[in-house]
């Protein structure tokens, strides 16, 4: 029996990379030149087993770039592979209720779904499941199958899968890019709630556990968002893959539901590390569009209280719902007309209604 589990495991693994593979064989090109070295080194140190720390030998390095490069090449006109159960019973790679129920006794945990144009397929040993008024939360540790992407929380129709090995891995590639060793960043701020200079697994662990539980308020406002939102938001997305029309529309439902769920969370639990580490992944496009929560932020960082940011979050839930009701507007105005809507999200969604 254990060796027909084994086996079974084995091949559902190799069926689920194998559709990550052809995943980025389709779309891993997208990034620049610079990030997409940069995810791929990470991509190789995760595959290959190495601590985060570790120098990445160059040479085996440049072999596996060119090899799975090649590989990408051969994939880029297969088909999404079902995935194969011991019962002889197959599912869609993106059936992943049922492909869930099969797993959770297993101690695994599965998802297949679209960020963005891109689908997304992960496979990972399950640490545990909750439910929430109707709501399913899967907490994965291990990955066992991945893609180049690996984006720690995802919520897709009434699921959430909060992904703690990529969660770590992006605060630890954050920490490194962006020099936790500087006080005025934002992320050596929330760094230093934490005893990196010693222990610096431990606080890695720790500081993963605590920004879980930002992720699930960010992902609970998501599906709430998206119920009001419906459908259409999705349709609308789909028609301007890669643009910063797309762009933009993301980060206007993002800064809602941050406004209404994130923030007051993190101000009404006190949670001064994590609210650091907000502000440090506080993206450039969204600051653009958003410079009052900056303000707000700093306003705190000099002594003022928190007024500013609770007033902040008050008024932008107000306004990026309002906005995000006048994207879908003009989406029923326009319809498919691809041209109109990237002329008008490209250059007045910011700043209209």
């Amino acid at each position: 029996m254990t060796n027909t589990r084994e086996a079974w495991v084995a091949g559902l693994l190799a069926d689920v990379q194998h559709n990550c593979h052809i995943s980025d064989a389709l779309h891993a090109r997208n990034y620049s030149l610079c990030i997409y070295l940069l995810k791929m080194r990470e991509f190789y140190r995760w595959e290959q087993g190495f601590p985060f720390r570790a120098p990445l030998p160059k040479e085996p390095l440049g072999a596996w770039l060119s090899e799975r490069e090649s590989l990408w090449e051969q994939l880029e006109s297969s088909e999404f592979s079902p995935l194969r159960f011991t019962a002889g019973e197959e599912h869609s790679p993106f059936d992943n209720s049922a492909i869930n129920q099969h797993l959770e006794g297993a101690g695994l945990v599965y998802s297949g779904g679209y960020v963005g144009a891109k689908p997304h397929f992960f496979l990972g040993e399950l640490e545990r499941v909750e439910r929430r008024h109707g709501t399913t939360i899967y907490i994965s540790g291990r990955e066992l199958a991945r893609e180049l992407t690996a984006p720690p929380a995802m919520s897709l129709e009434k699921t959430i899968y909060l992904r703690r090995e990529s969660l770590r891995r992006m605060i630890w590639e954050k920490l490194e890019e962006w020099g936790w060793h500087d006080p005025n960043r934002a992320i050596a701020r929330s760094a230093a709630f934490y005893d990196f200079k010693y222990n610096f697994d431990t606080a890695l662990d720790s500081m993963t556990n605590n920004e879980l539980d930002t992720l699930l308020q960010h992902e609970l406002g998501e599906i709430e968002v998206g119920v009001e939102l419906g459908p259409q938001w999705e349709e609308m997305l789909s028609l301007l893959p890669r643009s910063r029309a797309e762009y933009l529309l993301r980060a206007i439902r993002d800064h809602w539901v941050d406004c209404q769920y994130t923030l007051p969370w993190l101000l009404e639990e006190g949670r001064e590390s994590s609210l650091h580490f907000f502000m440090a992944n506080f993206t450039t496009l969204r600051r653009e569009i958003f410079p009052e929560l900056e303000q707000a932020y700093h306003h705190w960082l000099n002594g003022h209280g928190t007024k500013a940011l609770t007033d902040t979050a008050h008024a932008g839930a107000e306004r990026w719902h309002a906005k995000a009701e006048h994207a879908l507007k003009l989406f029923r105005q326009y319809g498919d007309d691809t041209n109109a809507l990237l002329d008008y999200f490209s250059g007045r969604v910011a700043t209209t209604p």
